[in-house]
């Protein structure tokens, strides 16, 4: 199973702070992998979740990195204020 944390707008569009997701480990899954399936569950973050810097087992990674099972991964949107 891949944990993943939804924060800020992310969380409050999904309804949630937390998905799960069956691990299937003969079709290698990305990041990329993980986002395609969030945005066609919850089509209104697609723009937001593509901006969003991404960690894997609390260290920043880039969106090719290759998953495990019992990865957790977290999609952090943009943070602006004043």
């Amino acid at each position: 199973m891949i944990k993943v944390l939804l924060f800020a707008g992310l969380a409050e569009e999904a309804g949630t702070h937390e998905l799960e997701f069956e691990f299937l480990g003969e079709n290698r899954m990305t990041i990329n992998d993980i986002r395609r399936r969030i945005v066609d569950t919850y089509p209104g973050i697609s723009h937001e979740i593509e901006r969003a810097m991404i960690a894997v087992n609390e260290e920043f990674v880039n969106e090719e990195l290759y998953l495990s099972d019992q990865d957790v991964v977290a999609f952090i949107p943009p943070v602006s204020g004043g």
